[in-house]
């Protein structure tokens, strides 16, 4: 615990030492013309940091970083989205007292509150490592934002995307505001009360007459789990090529219409049976029509519509225009009346009727017009339905669908001109494309405005009497440029007058400005952040989505989509459950630092890079425990290399490549192609591959191979004998690549190796001095085959004496005349021999090459073979040769320094260590 408290307390001293506060801009400042530009789309700023703003900014920094140290100039600026409902919400919840507050009091309160959290943010973000210049970040209350924001909109509104409605939309009682469909969550569990009703047969379908005269009372059978939209009613809607049956209910004797394969189902819920009388087609029931249950006087005519289903319900459906998009298209199809009988606060509207005014549709009001079905005996059954309901994201309650005056974007028009673009932006991943075209193509259009204080002003003013609207170039232009000098503040400050030019208000036949009222709506906050390219990029000539408006290709080459934070068994974090991770209890510790202890920024960042962060991210105990101890692993990589570079320095130790040993040249060419798929993995913004690349590498080609093959040489060998210094070359290679490819991951821990090398280096930072820099020379795809030959006998040993110390053996390989052979002679020319390159890869502690087996051998039960297949030249030479290992116990004594068994007596050196000693 005492360690990773220490290692806690380095990474600020590292990030502090070596300039990391610095980096941003001296990397802005090199003169280089390769530019690299990611846009930092803003977080809210809306409470402290969380493990979704440290898997977002730190997916950012990575890529910035592997970039930056590729030789580009990094353009980031980070930035925040500081309006909107949910900071609102926030500020507000500090206060006893709300009812009675102004606009210009909110908006006051929500920017304080806004402002602290950037603080909080920006201090967190600072903590795990995010290169930027946090002197130069953008929020969108600062007024030249906004001002940008509003040229926007101007833009859109010249070209007709931008209009206002009265149509149905998401509605939040509990916020009191319209909602986008982004705004929504989805919550499978919600009950409903769903009730089967009859609308009695007022007139008589013309096509249905002969079958009906005569029976007694018809009936239309609905469906709806949202009974509080009866009195909304305007028609009953029916599936024009399916098949309806008029039918007699066995209880009561009366007539039923409804769907043909609904029949059995609905007759088995109402309890009850159904004899069908006649069967028909929707069509049939054109011009046909039904009394309201509830309201006397108000017929509901039949129309069709192909919004209907036969899955749930009776295939006819309930149509109230102001409370349903399908709806709302029939009744503006066939003219019929759109009324609201709900208020913002989601209760009856006076209109509703005594009986319902002032109920909440979602509580009482929901009970009263079931009693209210109950008492004119239309109401057949009630039942809990559990069922997906959109519920408010930011509240946690329930919506609802609810006509109202509107502003929208007319994403219809624009649809296919984004498709088109889209499908020019490289996705990663490739399957994020088609979420967001099938997105676009589902969505008509986007609701704006919002009903709430905090926010960017709708630059539109309503005439006092009449309640018309009044927007145009002129009046937007004045509004940019107010906002431009005072902020959006001034929306709410400035008098009418100075807000309204008088000669506008002249043109519409107003003389007097004060005729007209501001509007109180803001813009959807997705619209602010949406707008953000606007203020960061335009002066570099990039664009965002909104360009589609303009048939231009937007700025975006590259889109990289990554999913949500969940706990470690794949649930929602919840403090309930007790499953929420918190990034400052992870980098600091907790309390109890024995339950949660400190694991520094890297562990955090660790576990963003090997996520797959193209599906829900997992995180909790088990998976940072599990990252604390990979990167322990690759420390003890790294300290092993470092403890070996005392000594050497490679600008006047480092052999040429051509002179080094076969297996420290092997090394290098497996480090060139490491490098080369990490740098692949990079690109790709593939970073989980980036660490199973260097853990497969640091592990299994590093310590397990190439460390216990060397150890002897370092350690035994004479300190600058040119054996030694070839391995330590390649140890010097291998860790100045390794640490390089981690860099942009583990920032912190790349710096500490860096500062603790022992020989001069060109530049105090690691990310000052470039990317991975490997030589073509490295690359020798013959040196695979010498050592896989080697290593294929060198299994066949070791796996011959498992969970035994090798070099109290000796080995010997019998190698018939050939290819194989000849390559195993330049590893070791003499017959027989304990300090050759063979013998070091065989780690016994003397090997023997011959080509034809000893007679005093021929019968030995200790004789492993094999076979080795050559493959050189691209497949121009292939050879198969056969080998044979015969293990056997090493003959000599102890070898009190370097531990073979090659002394001549228990008590004296090996000829290899004396002559070492001798040396010195």
């Amino acid at each position: 615990m005492l360690a990773l408290a220490f290692i806690c307390r380095k990474t600020v001293f590292v990030s502090q030492k070596c300039g990391f506060s610095e980096l941003y801009s001296w990397q802005r400042q090199r003169n280089t013309k390769n530019e690299f530009c990611l846009h930092d789309g803003p977080p809210y700023a809306n409470g402290d940091p969380h493990v979704g703003h440290a898997l977002n900014k730190i997916l950012k920094d990575i890529t910035n970083r592997f970039h930056m140290m590729r030789g580009y100039k990094v353009h980031f600026v980070p930035g925040w989205d500081c309006h909107g409902l949910p900071i609102e919400l926030k500020a507000l919840s500090e206060l006893k007292e709300t009812q009675n507050l102004s606009p210009m009091e909110v908006r006051q309160r929500a920017k304080e509150f806004a402002e602290r959290a950037i603080e909080k943010q920006k201090s967190a973000f600072v903590r795990w490592g995010i290169m930027a210049d946090w002197t130069n970040c953008y929020h969108t209350f600062d007024r030249k934002y906004e001002a940008k924001q509003l040229s926007i909109f101007h833009k859109m509104y010249d070209k007709g995307y931008i209009y206002q409605d009265y149509k149905p939309v998401f509605w939040s009682p509990s916020a009191n505001t319209a909602l986008a469909e982004a705004e929504l969550e989805y919550n499978q569990q919600h009950v409903s009360r769903s009730v089967y009703i009859k609308f009695p047969l007022l007139k008589s379908p013309p096509k249905l007459t002969s079958v009906i005269d005569g029976s007694s009372t018809v009936s239309l059978l609905i469906w709806t789990t949202q009974p509080w939209t009866i009195p909304a009613n305007q028609a009953i809607c029916y599936m024009p090529d399916s098949d309806y049956s008029i039918v007699k209910c066995a209880n009561t004797g009366e007539c039923y219409i409804l769907a043909a394969n609904r029949v059995e189902s609905t007759a088995a819920i109402l309890d009850t049976q159904f004899e069908v009388i006649s069967t028909c087609k929707g069509v049939d029931l054109e011009n046909g029509s039904c009394a309201h249950p509830t309201i006397p006087g108000r017929e509901s005519p039949f129309l069709p519509a192909n919004h209907v289903t036969m899955a749930k319900g009776t295939g006819l459906v309930h149509t109230a225009p102001a409370h349903g998009m399908e709806d709302y298209s029939v009744a503006s199809h066939h003219q019929l009346p759109m009324d609201c009988l709900v208020d913002e606060g989601g209760f009856f509207t006076e209109a509703a009727g005594p009986e319902l005014q002032n109920k909440a549709v979602l509580e009482e009001g929901n009970e009263a017009v079931i009693q209210m079905l109950q008492a004119a005996k239309s109401l057949l059954k009630e039942e809990k339905c559990v069922h997906s309901y959109p519920y408010d994201w930011r509240t946690k309650k329930p919506v609802i669908i609810r006509a109202s005056k509107q502003w929208f974007v007319n994403t219809a028009n624009i649809k296919v001109t984004a498709q088109e673009l889209l499908k020019k932006v490289k996705f990663i991943p490739a399957s994020a494309v088609n979420r967001m075209l099938e997105m676009l193509d589902r969505r008509t259009y986007w609701c704006i405005s919002r009903q709430r204080s905090w926010g960017v002003p709708i630059p539109v003013f309503y005439h006092k009497t009449t309640g018309e609207s009044l927007i145009n170039s002129e009046i937007i232009e004045n509004i940019i440029k107010i906002v431009e000098q005072q902020g959006s503040d001034a929306w709410w400050t400035l008098p009418v007058e100075q807000l309204l030019p008088r000669k506008v208000a002249a043109k519409v036949g107003s003389h007097d400005v004060l005729d007209y009222v501001q509007g109180q709506d803001v813009l959807d906050i997705w619209f602010d952040s949406g707008s953000s390219w606007a203020h960061v990029l335009e002066a570099r000539k990039f664009q965002f989505l909104q360009l589609i408006c303009q048939r231009k290709i937007p700025y975006v080459r590259t889109l990289v989509v990554h999913g949500f934070t969940l706990g470690e068994k794949g649930e929602k974090m919840s403090k309930s459950i007790g499953n929420v991770v918190d990034p400052d209890v992870v980098i600091n510790g907790g309390q109890d630092h024995s339950k949660e202890p400190p694991y520094g920024a890297d562990v955090l960042r660790w576990w963003v890079a090997e996520s797959n962060v193209f599906t829900e991210v997992l995180i909790g105990p088990a998976v940072l425990s599990a990252a604390k101890d990979d990167i322990n692993k690759l420390r003890n990589t790294l300290r092993f290399m470092l403890g070996n570079m005392a000594d050497f320095n490679p600008e006047t130790d480092s052999i040429p490549s051509s002179e080094m040993y076969v297996i420290d040249q092997y090394m290098l060419h497996l480090l060139q192609d490491y490098a080369k798929k990490v740098t692949e993995a990079y690109k790709e913004y593939d970073y989980g591959k980036v660490i199973r690349l260097l853990q497969a590498f640091h592990t299994r080609d590093l310590s397990n191979f190439y460390f216990s093959i060397i150890k002897d040489r370092l350690y035994c060998e004479e300190e600058k004998d040119p054996k030694r210094r070839s391995c330590q070359t390649a140890l010097a290679e291998a860790l100045d690549v390794v640490v390089r490819s981690f860099a942009p991951i583990l920032p912190h821990l790349a710096e500490e190796v860096f500062q603790d090398l022992p020989y001069k280096k060109e530049s105090e930072s690691v990310f000052r001095s470039g990317w991975i820099n490997t030589s073509s020379m490295w690359k020798k795809p013959g040196l695979e085959e010498v050592v896989e030959a080697v290593c294929a006998m060198r299994d066949s040993f070791l796996g011959s004496i498992a969970g035994k110390n090798a070099l109290e053996y000796e080995v010997v390989i019998v190698i018939d005349p050939g290819l194989l052979f000849e390559l195993m002679e330049t590893l070791q020319s003499e017959e027989s021999s304990s300090v050759s390159q063979l013998n070091e890869i065989m780690m016994a502690s003397r090997t023997t090459l011959l080509s034809e087996l000893p007679v005093e051998m021929a019968t030995d039960e200790n004789i492993i073979k094999g076979t080795f297949l050559i493959n050189l030249e691209g497949g121009d030479i292939r050879e198969e040769s056969s080998y044979k290992v015969i293990v056997l116990p090493a003959a000599k004594a102890k070898c009190l320094r370097c531990r073979k068994y090659t002394a001549d007596s228990p008590l004296s050196l090996c000829p290899r260590c004396t002559e070492v000693i001798a040396g010195k």
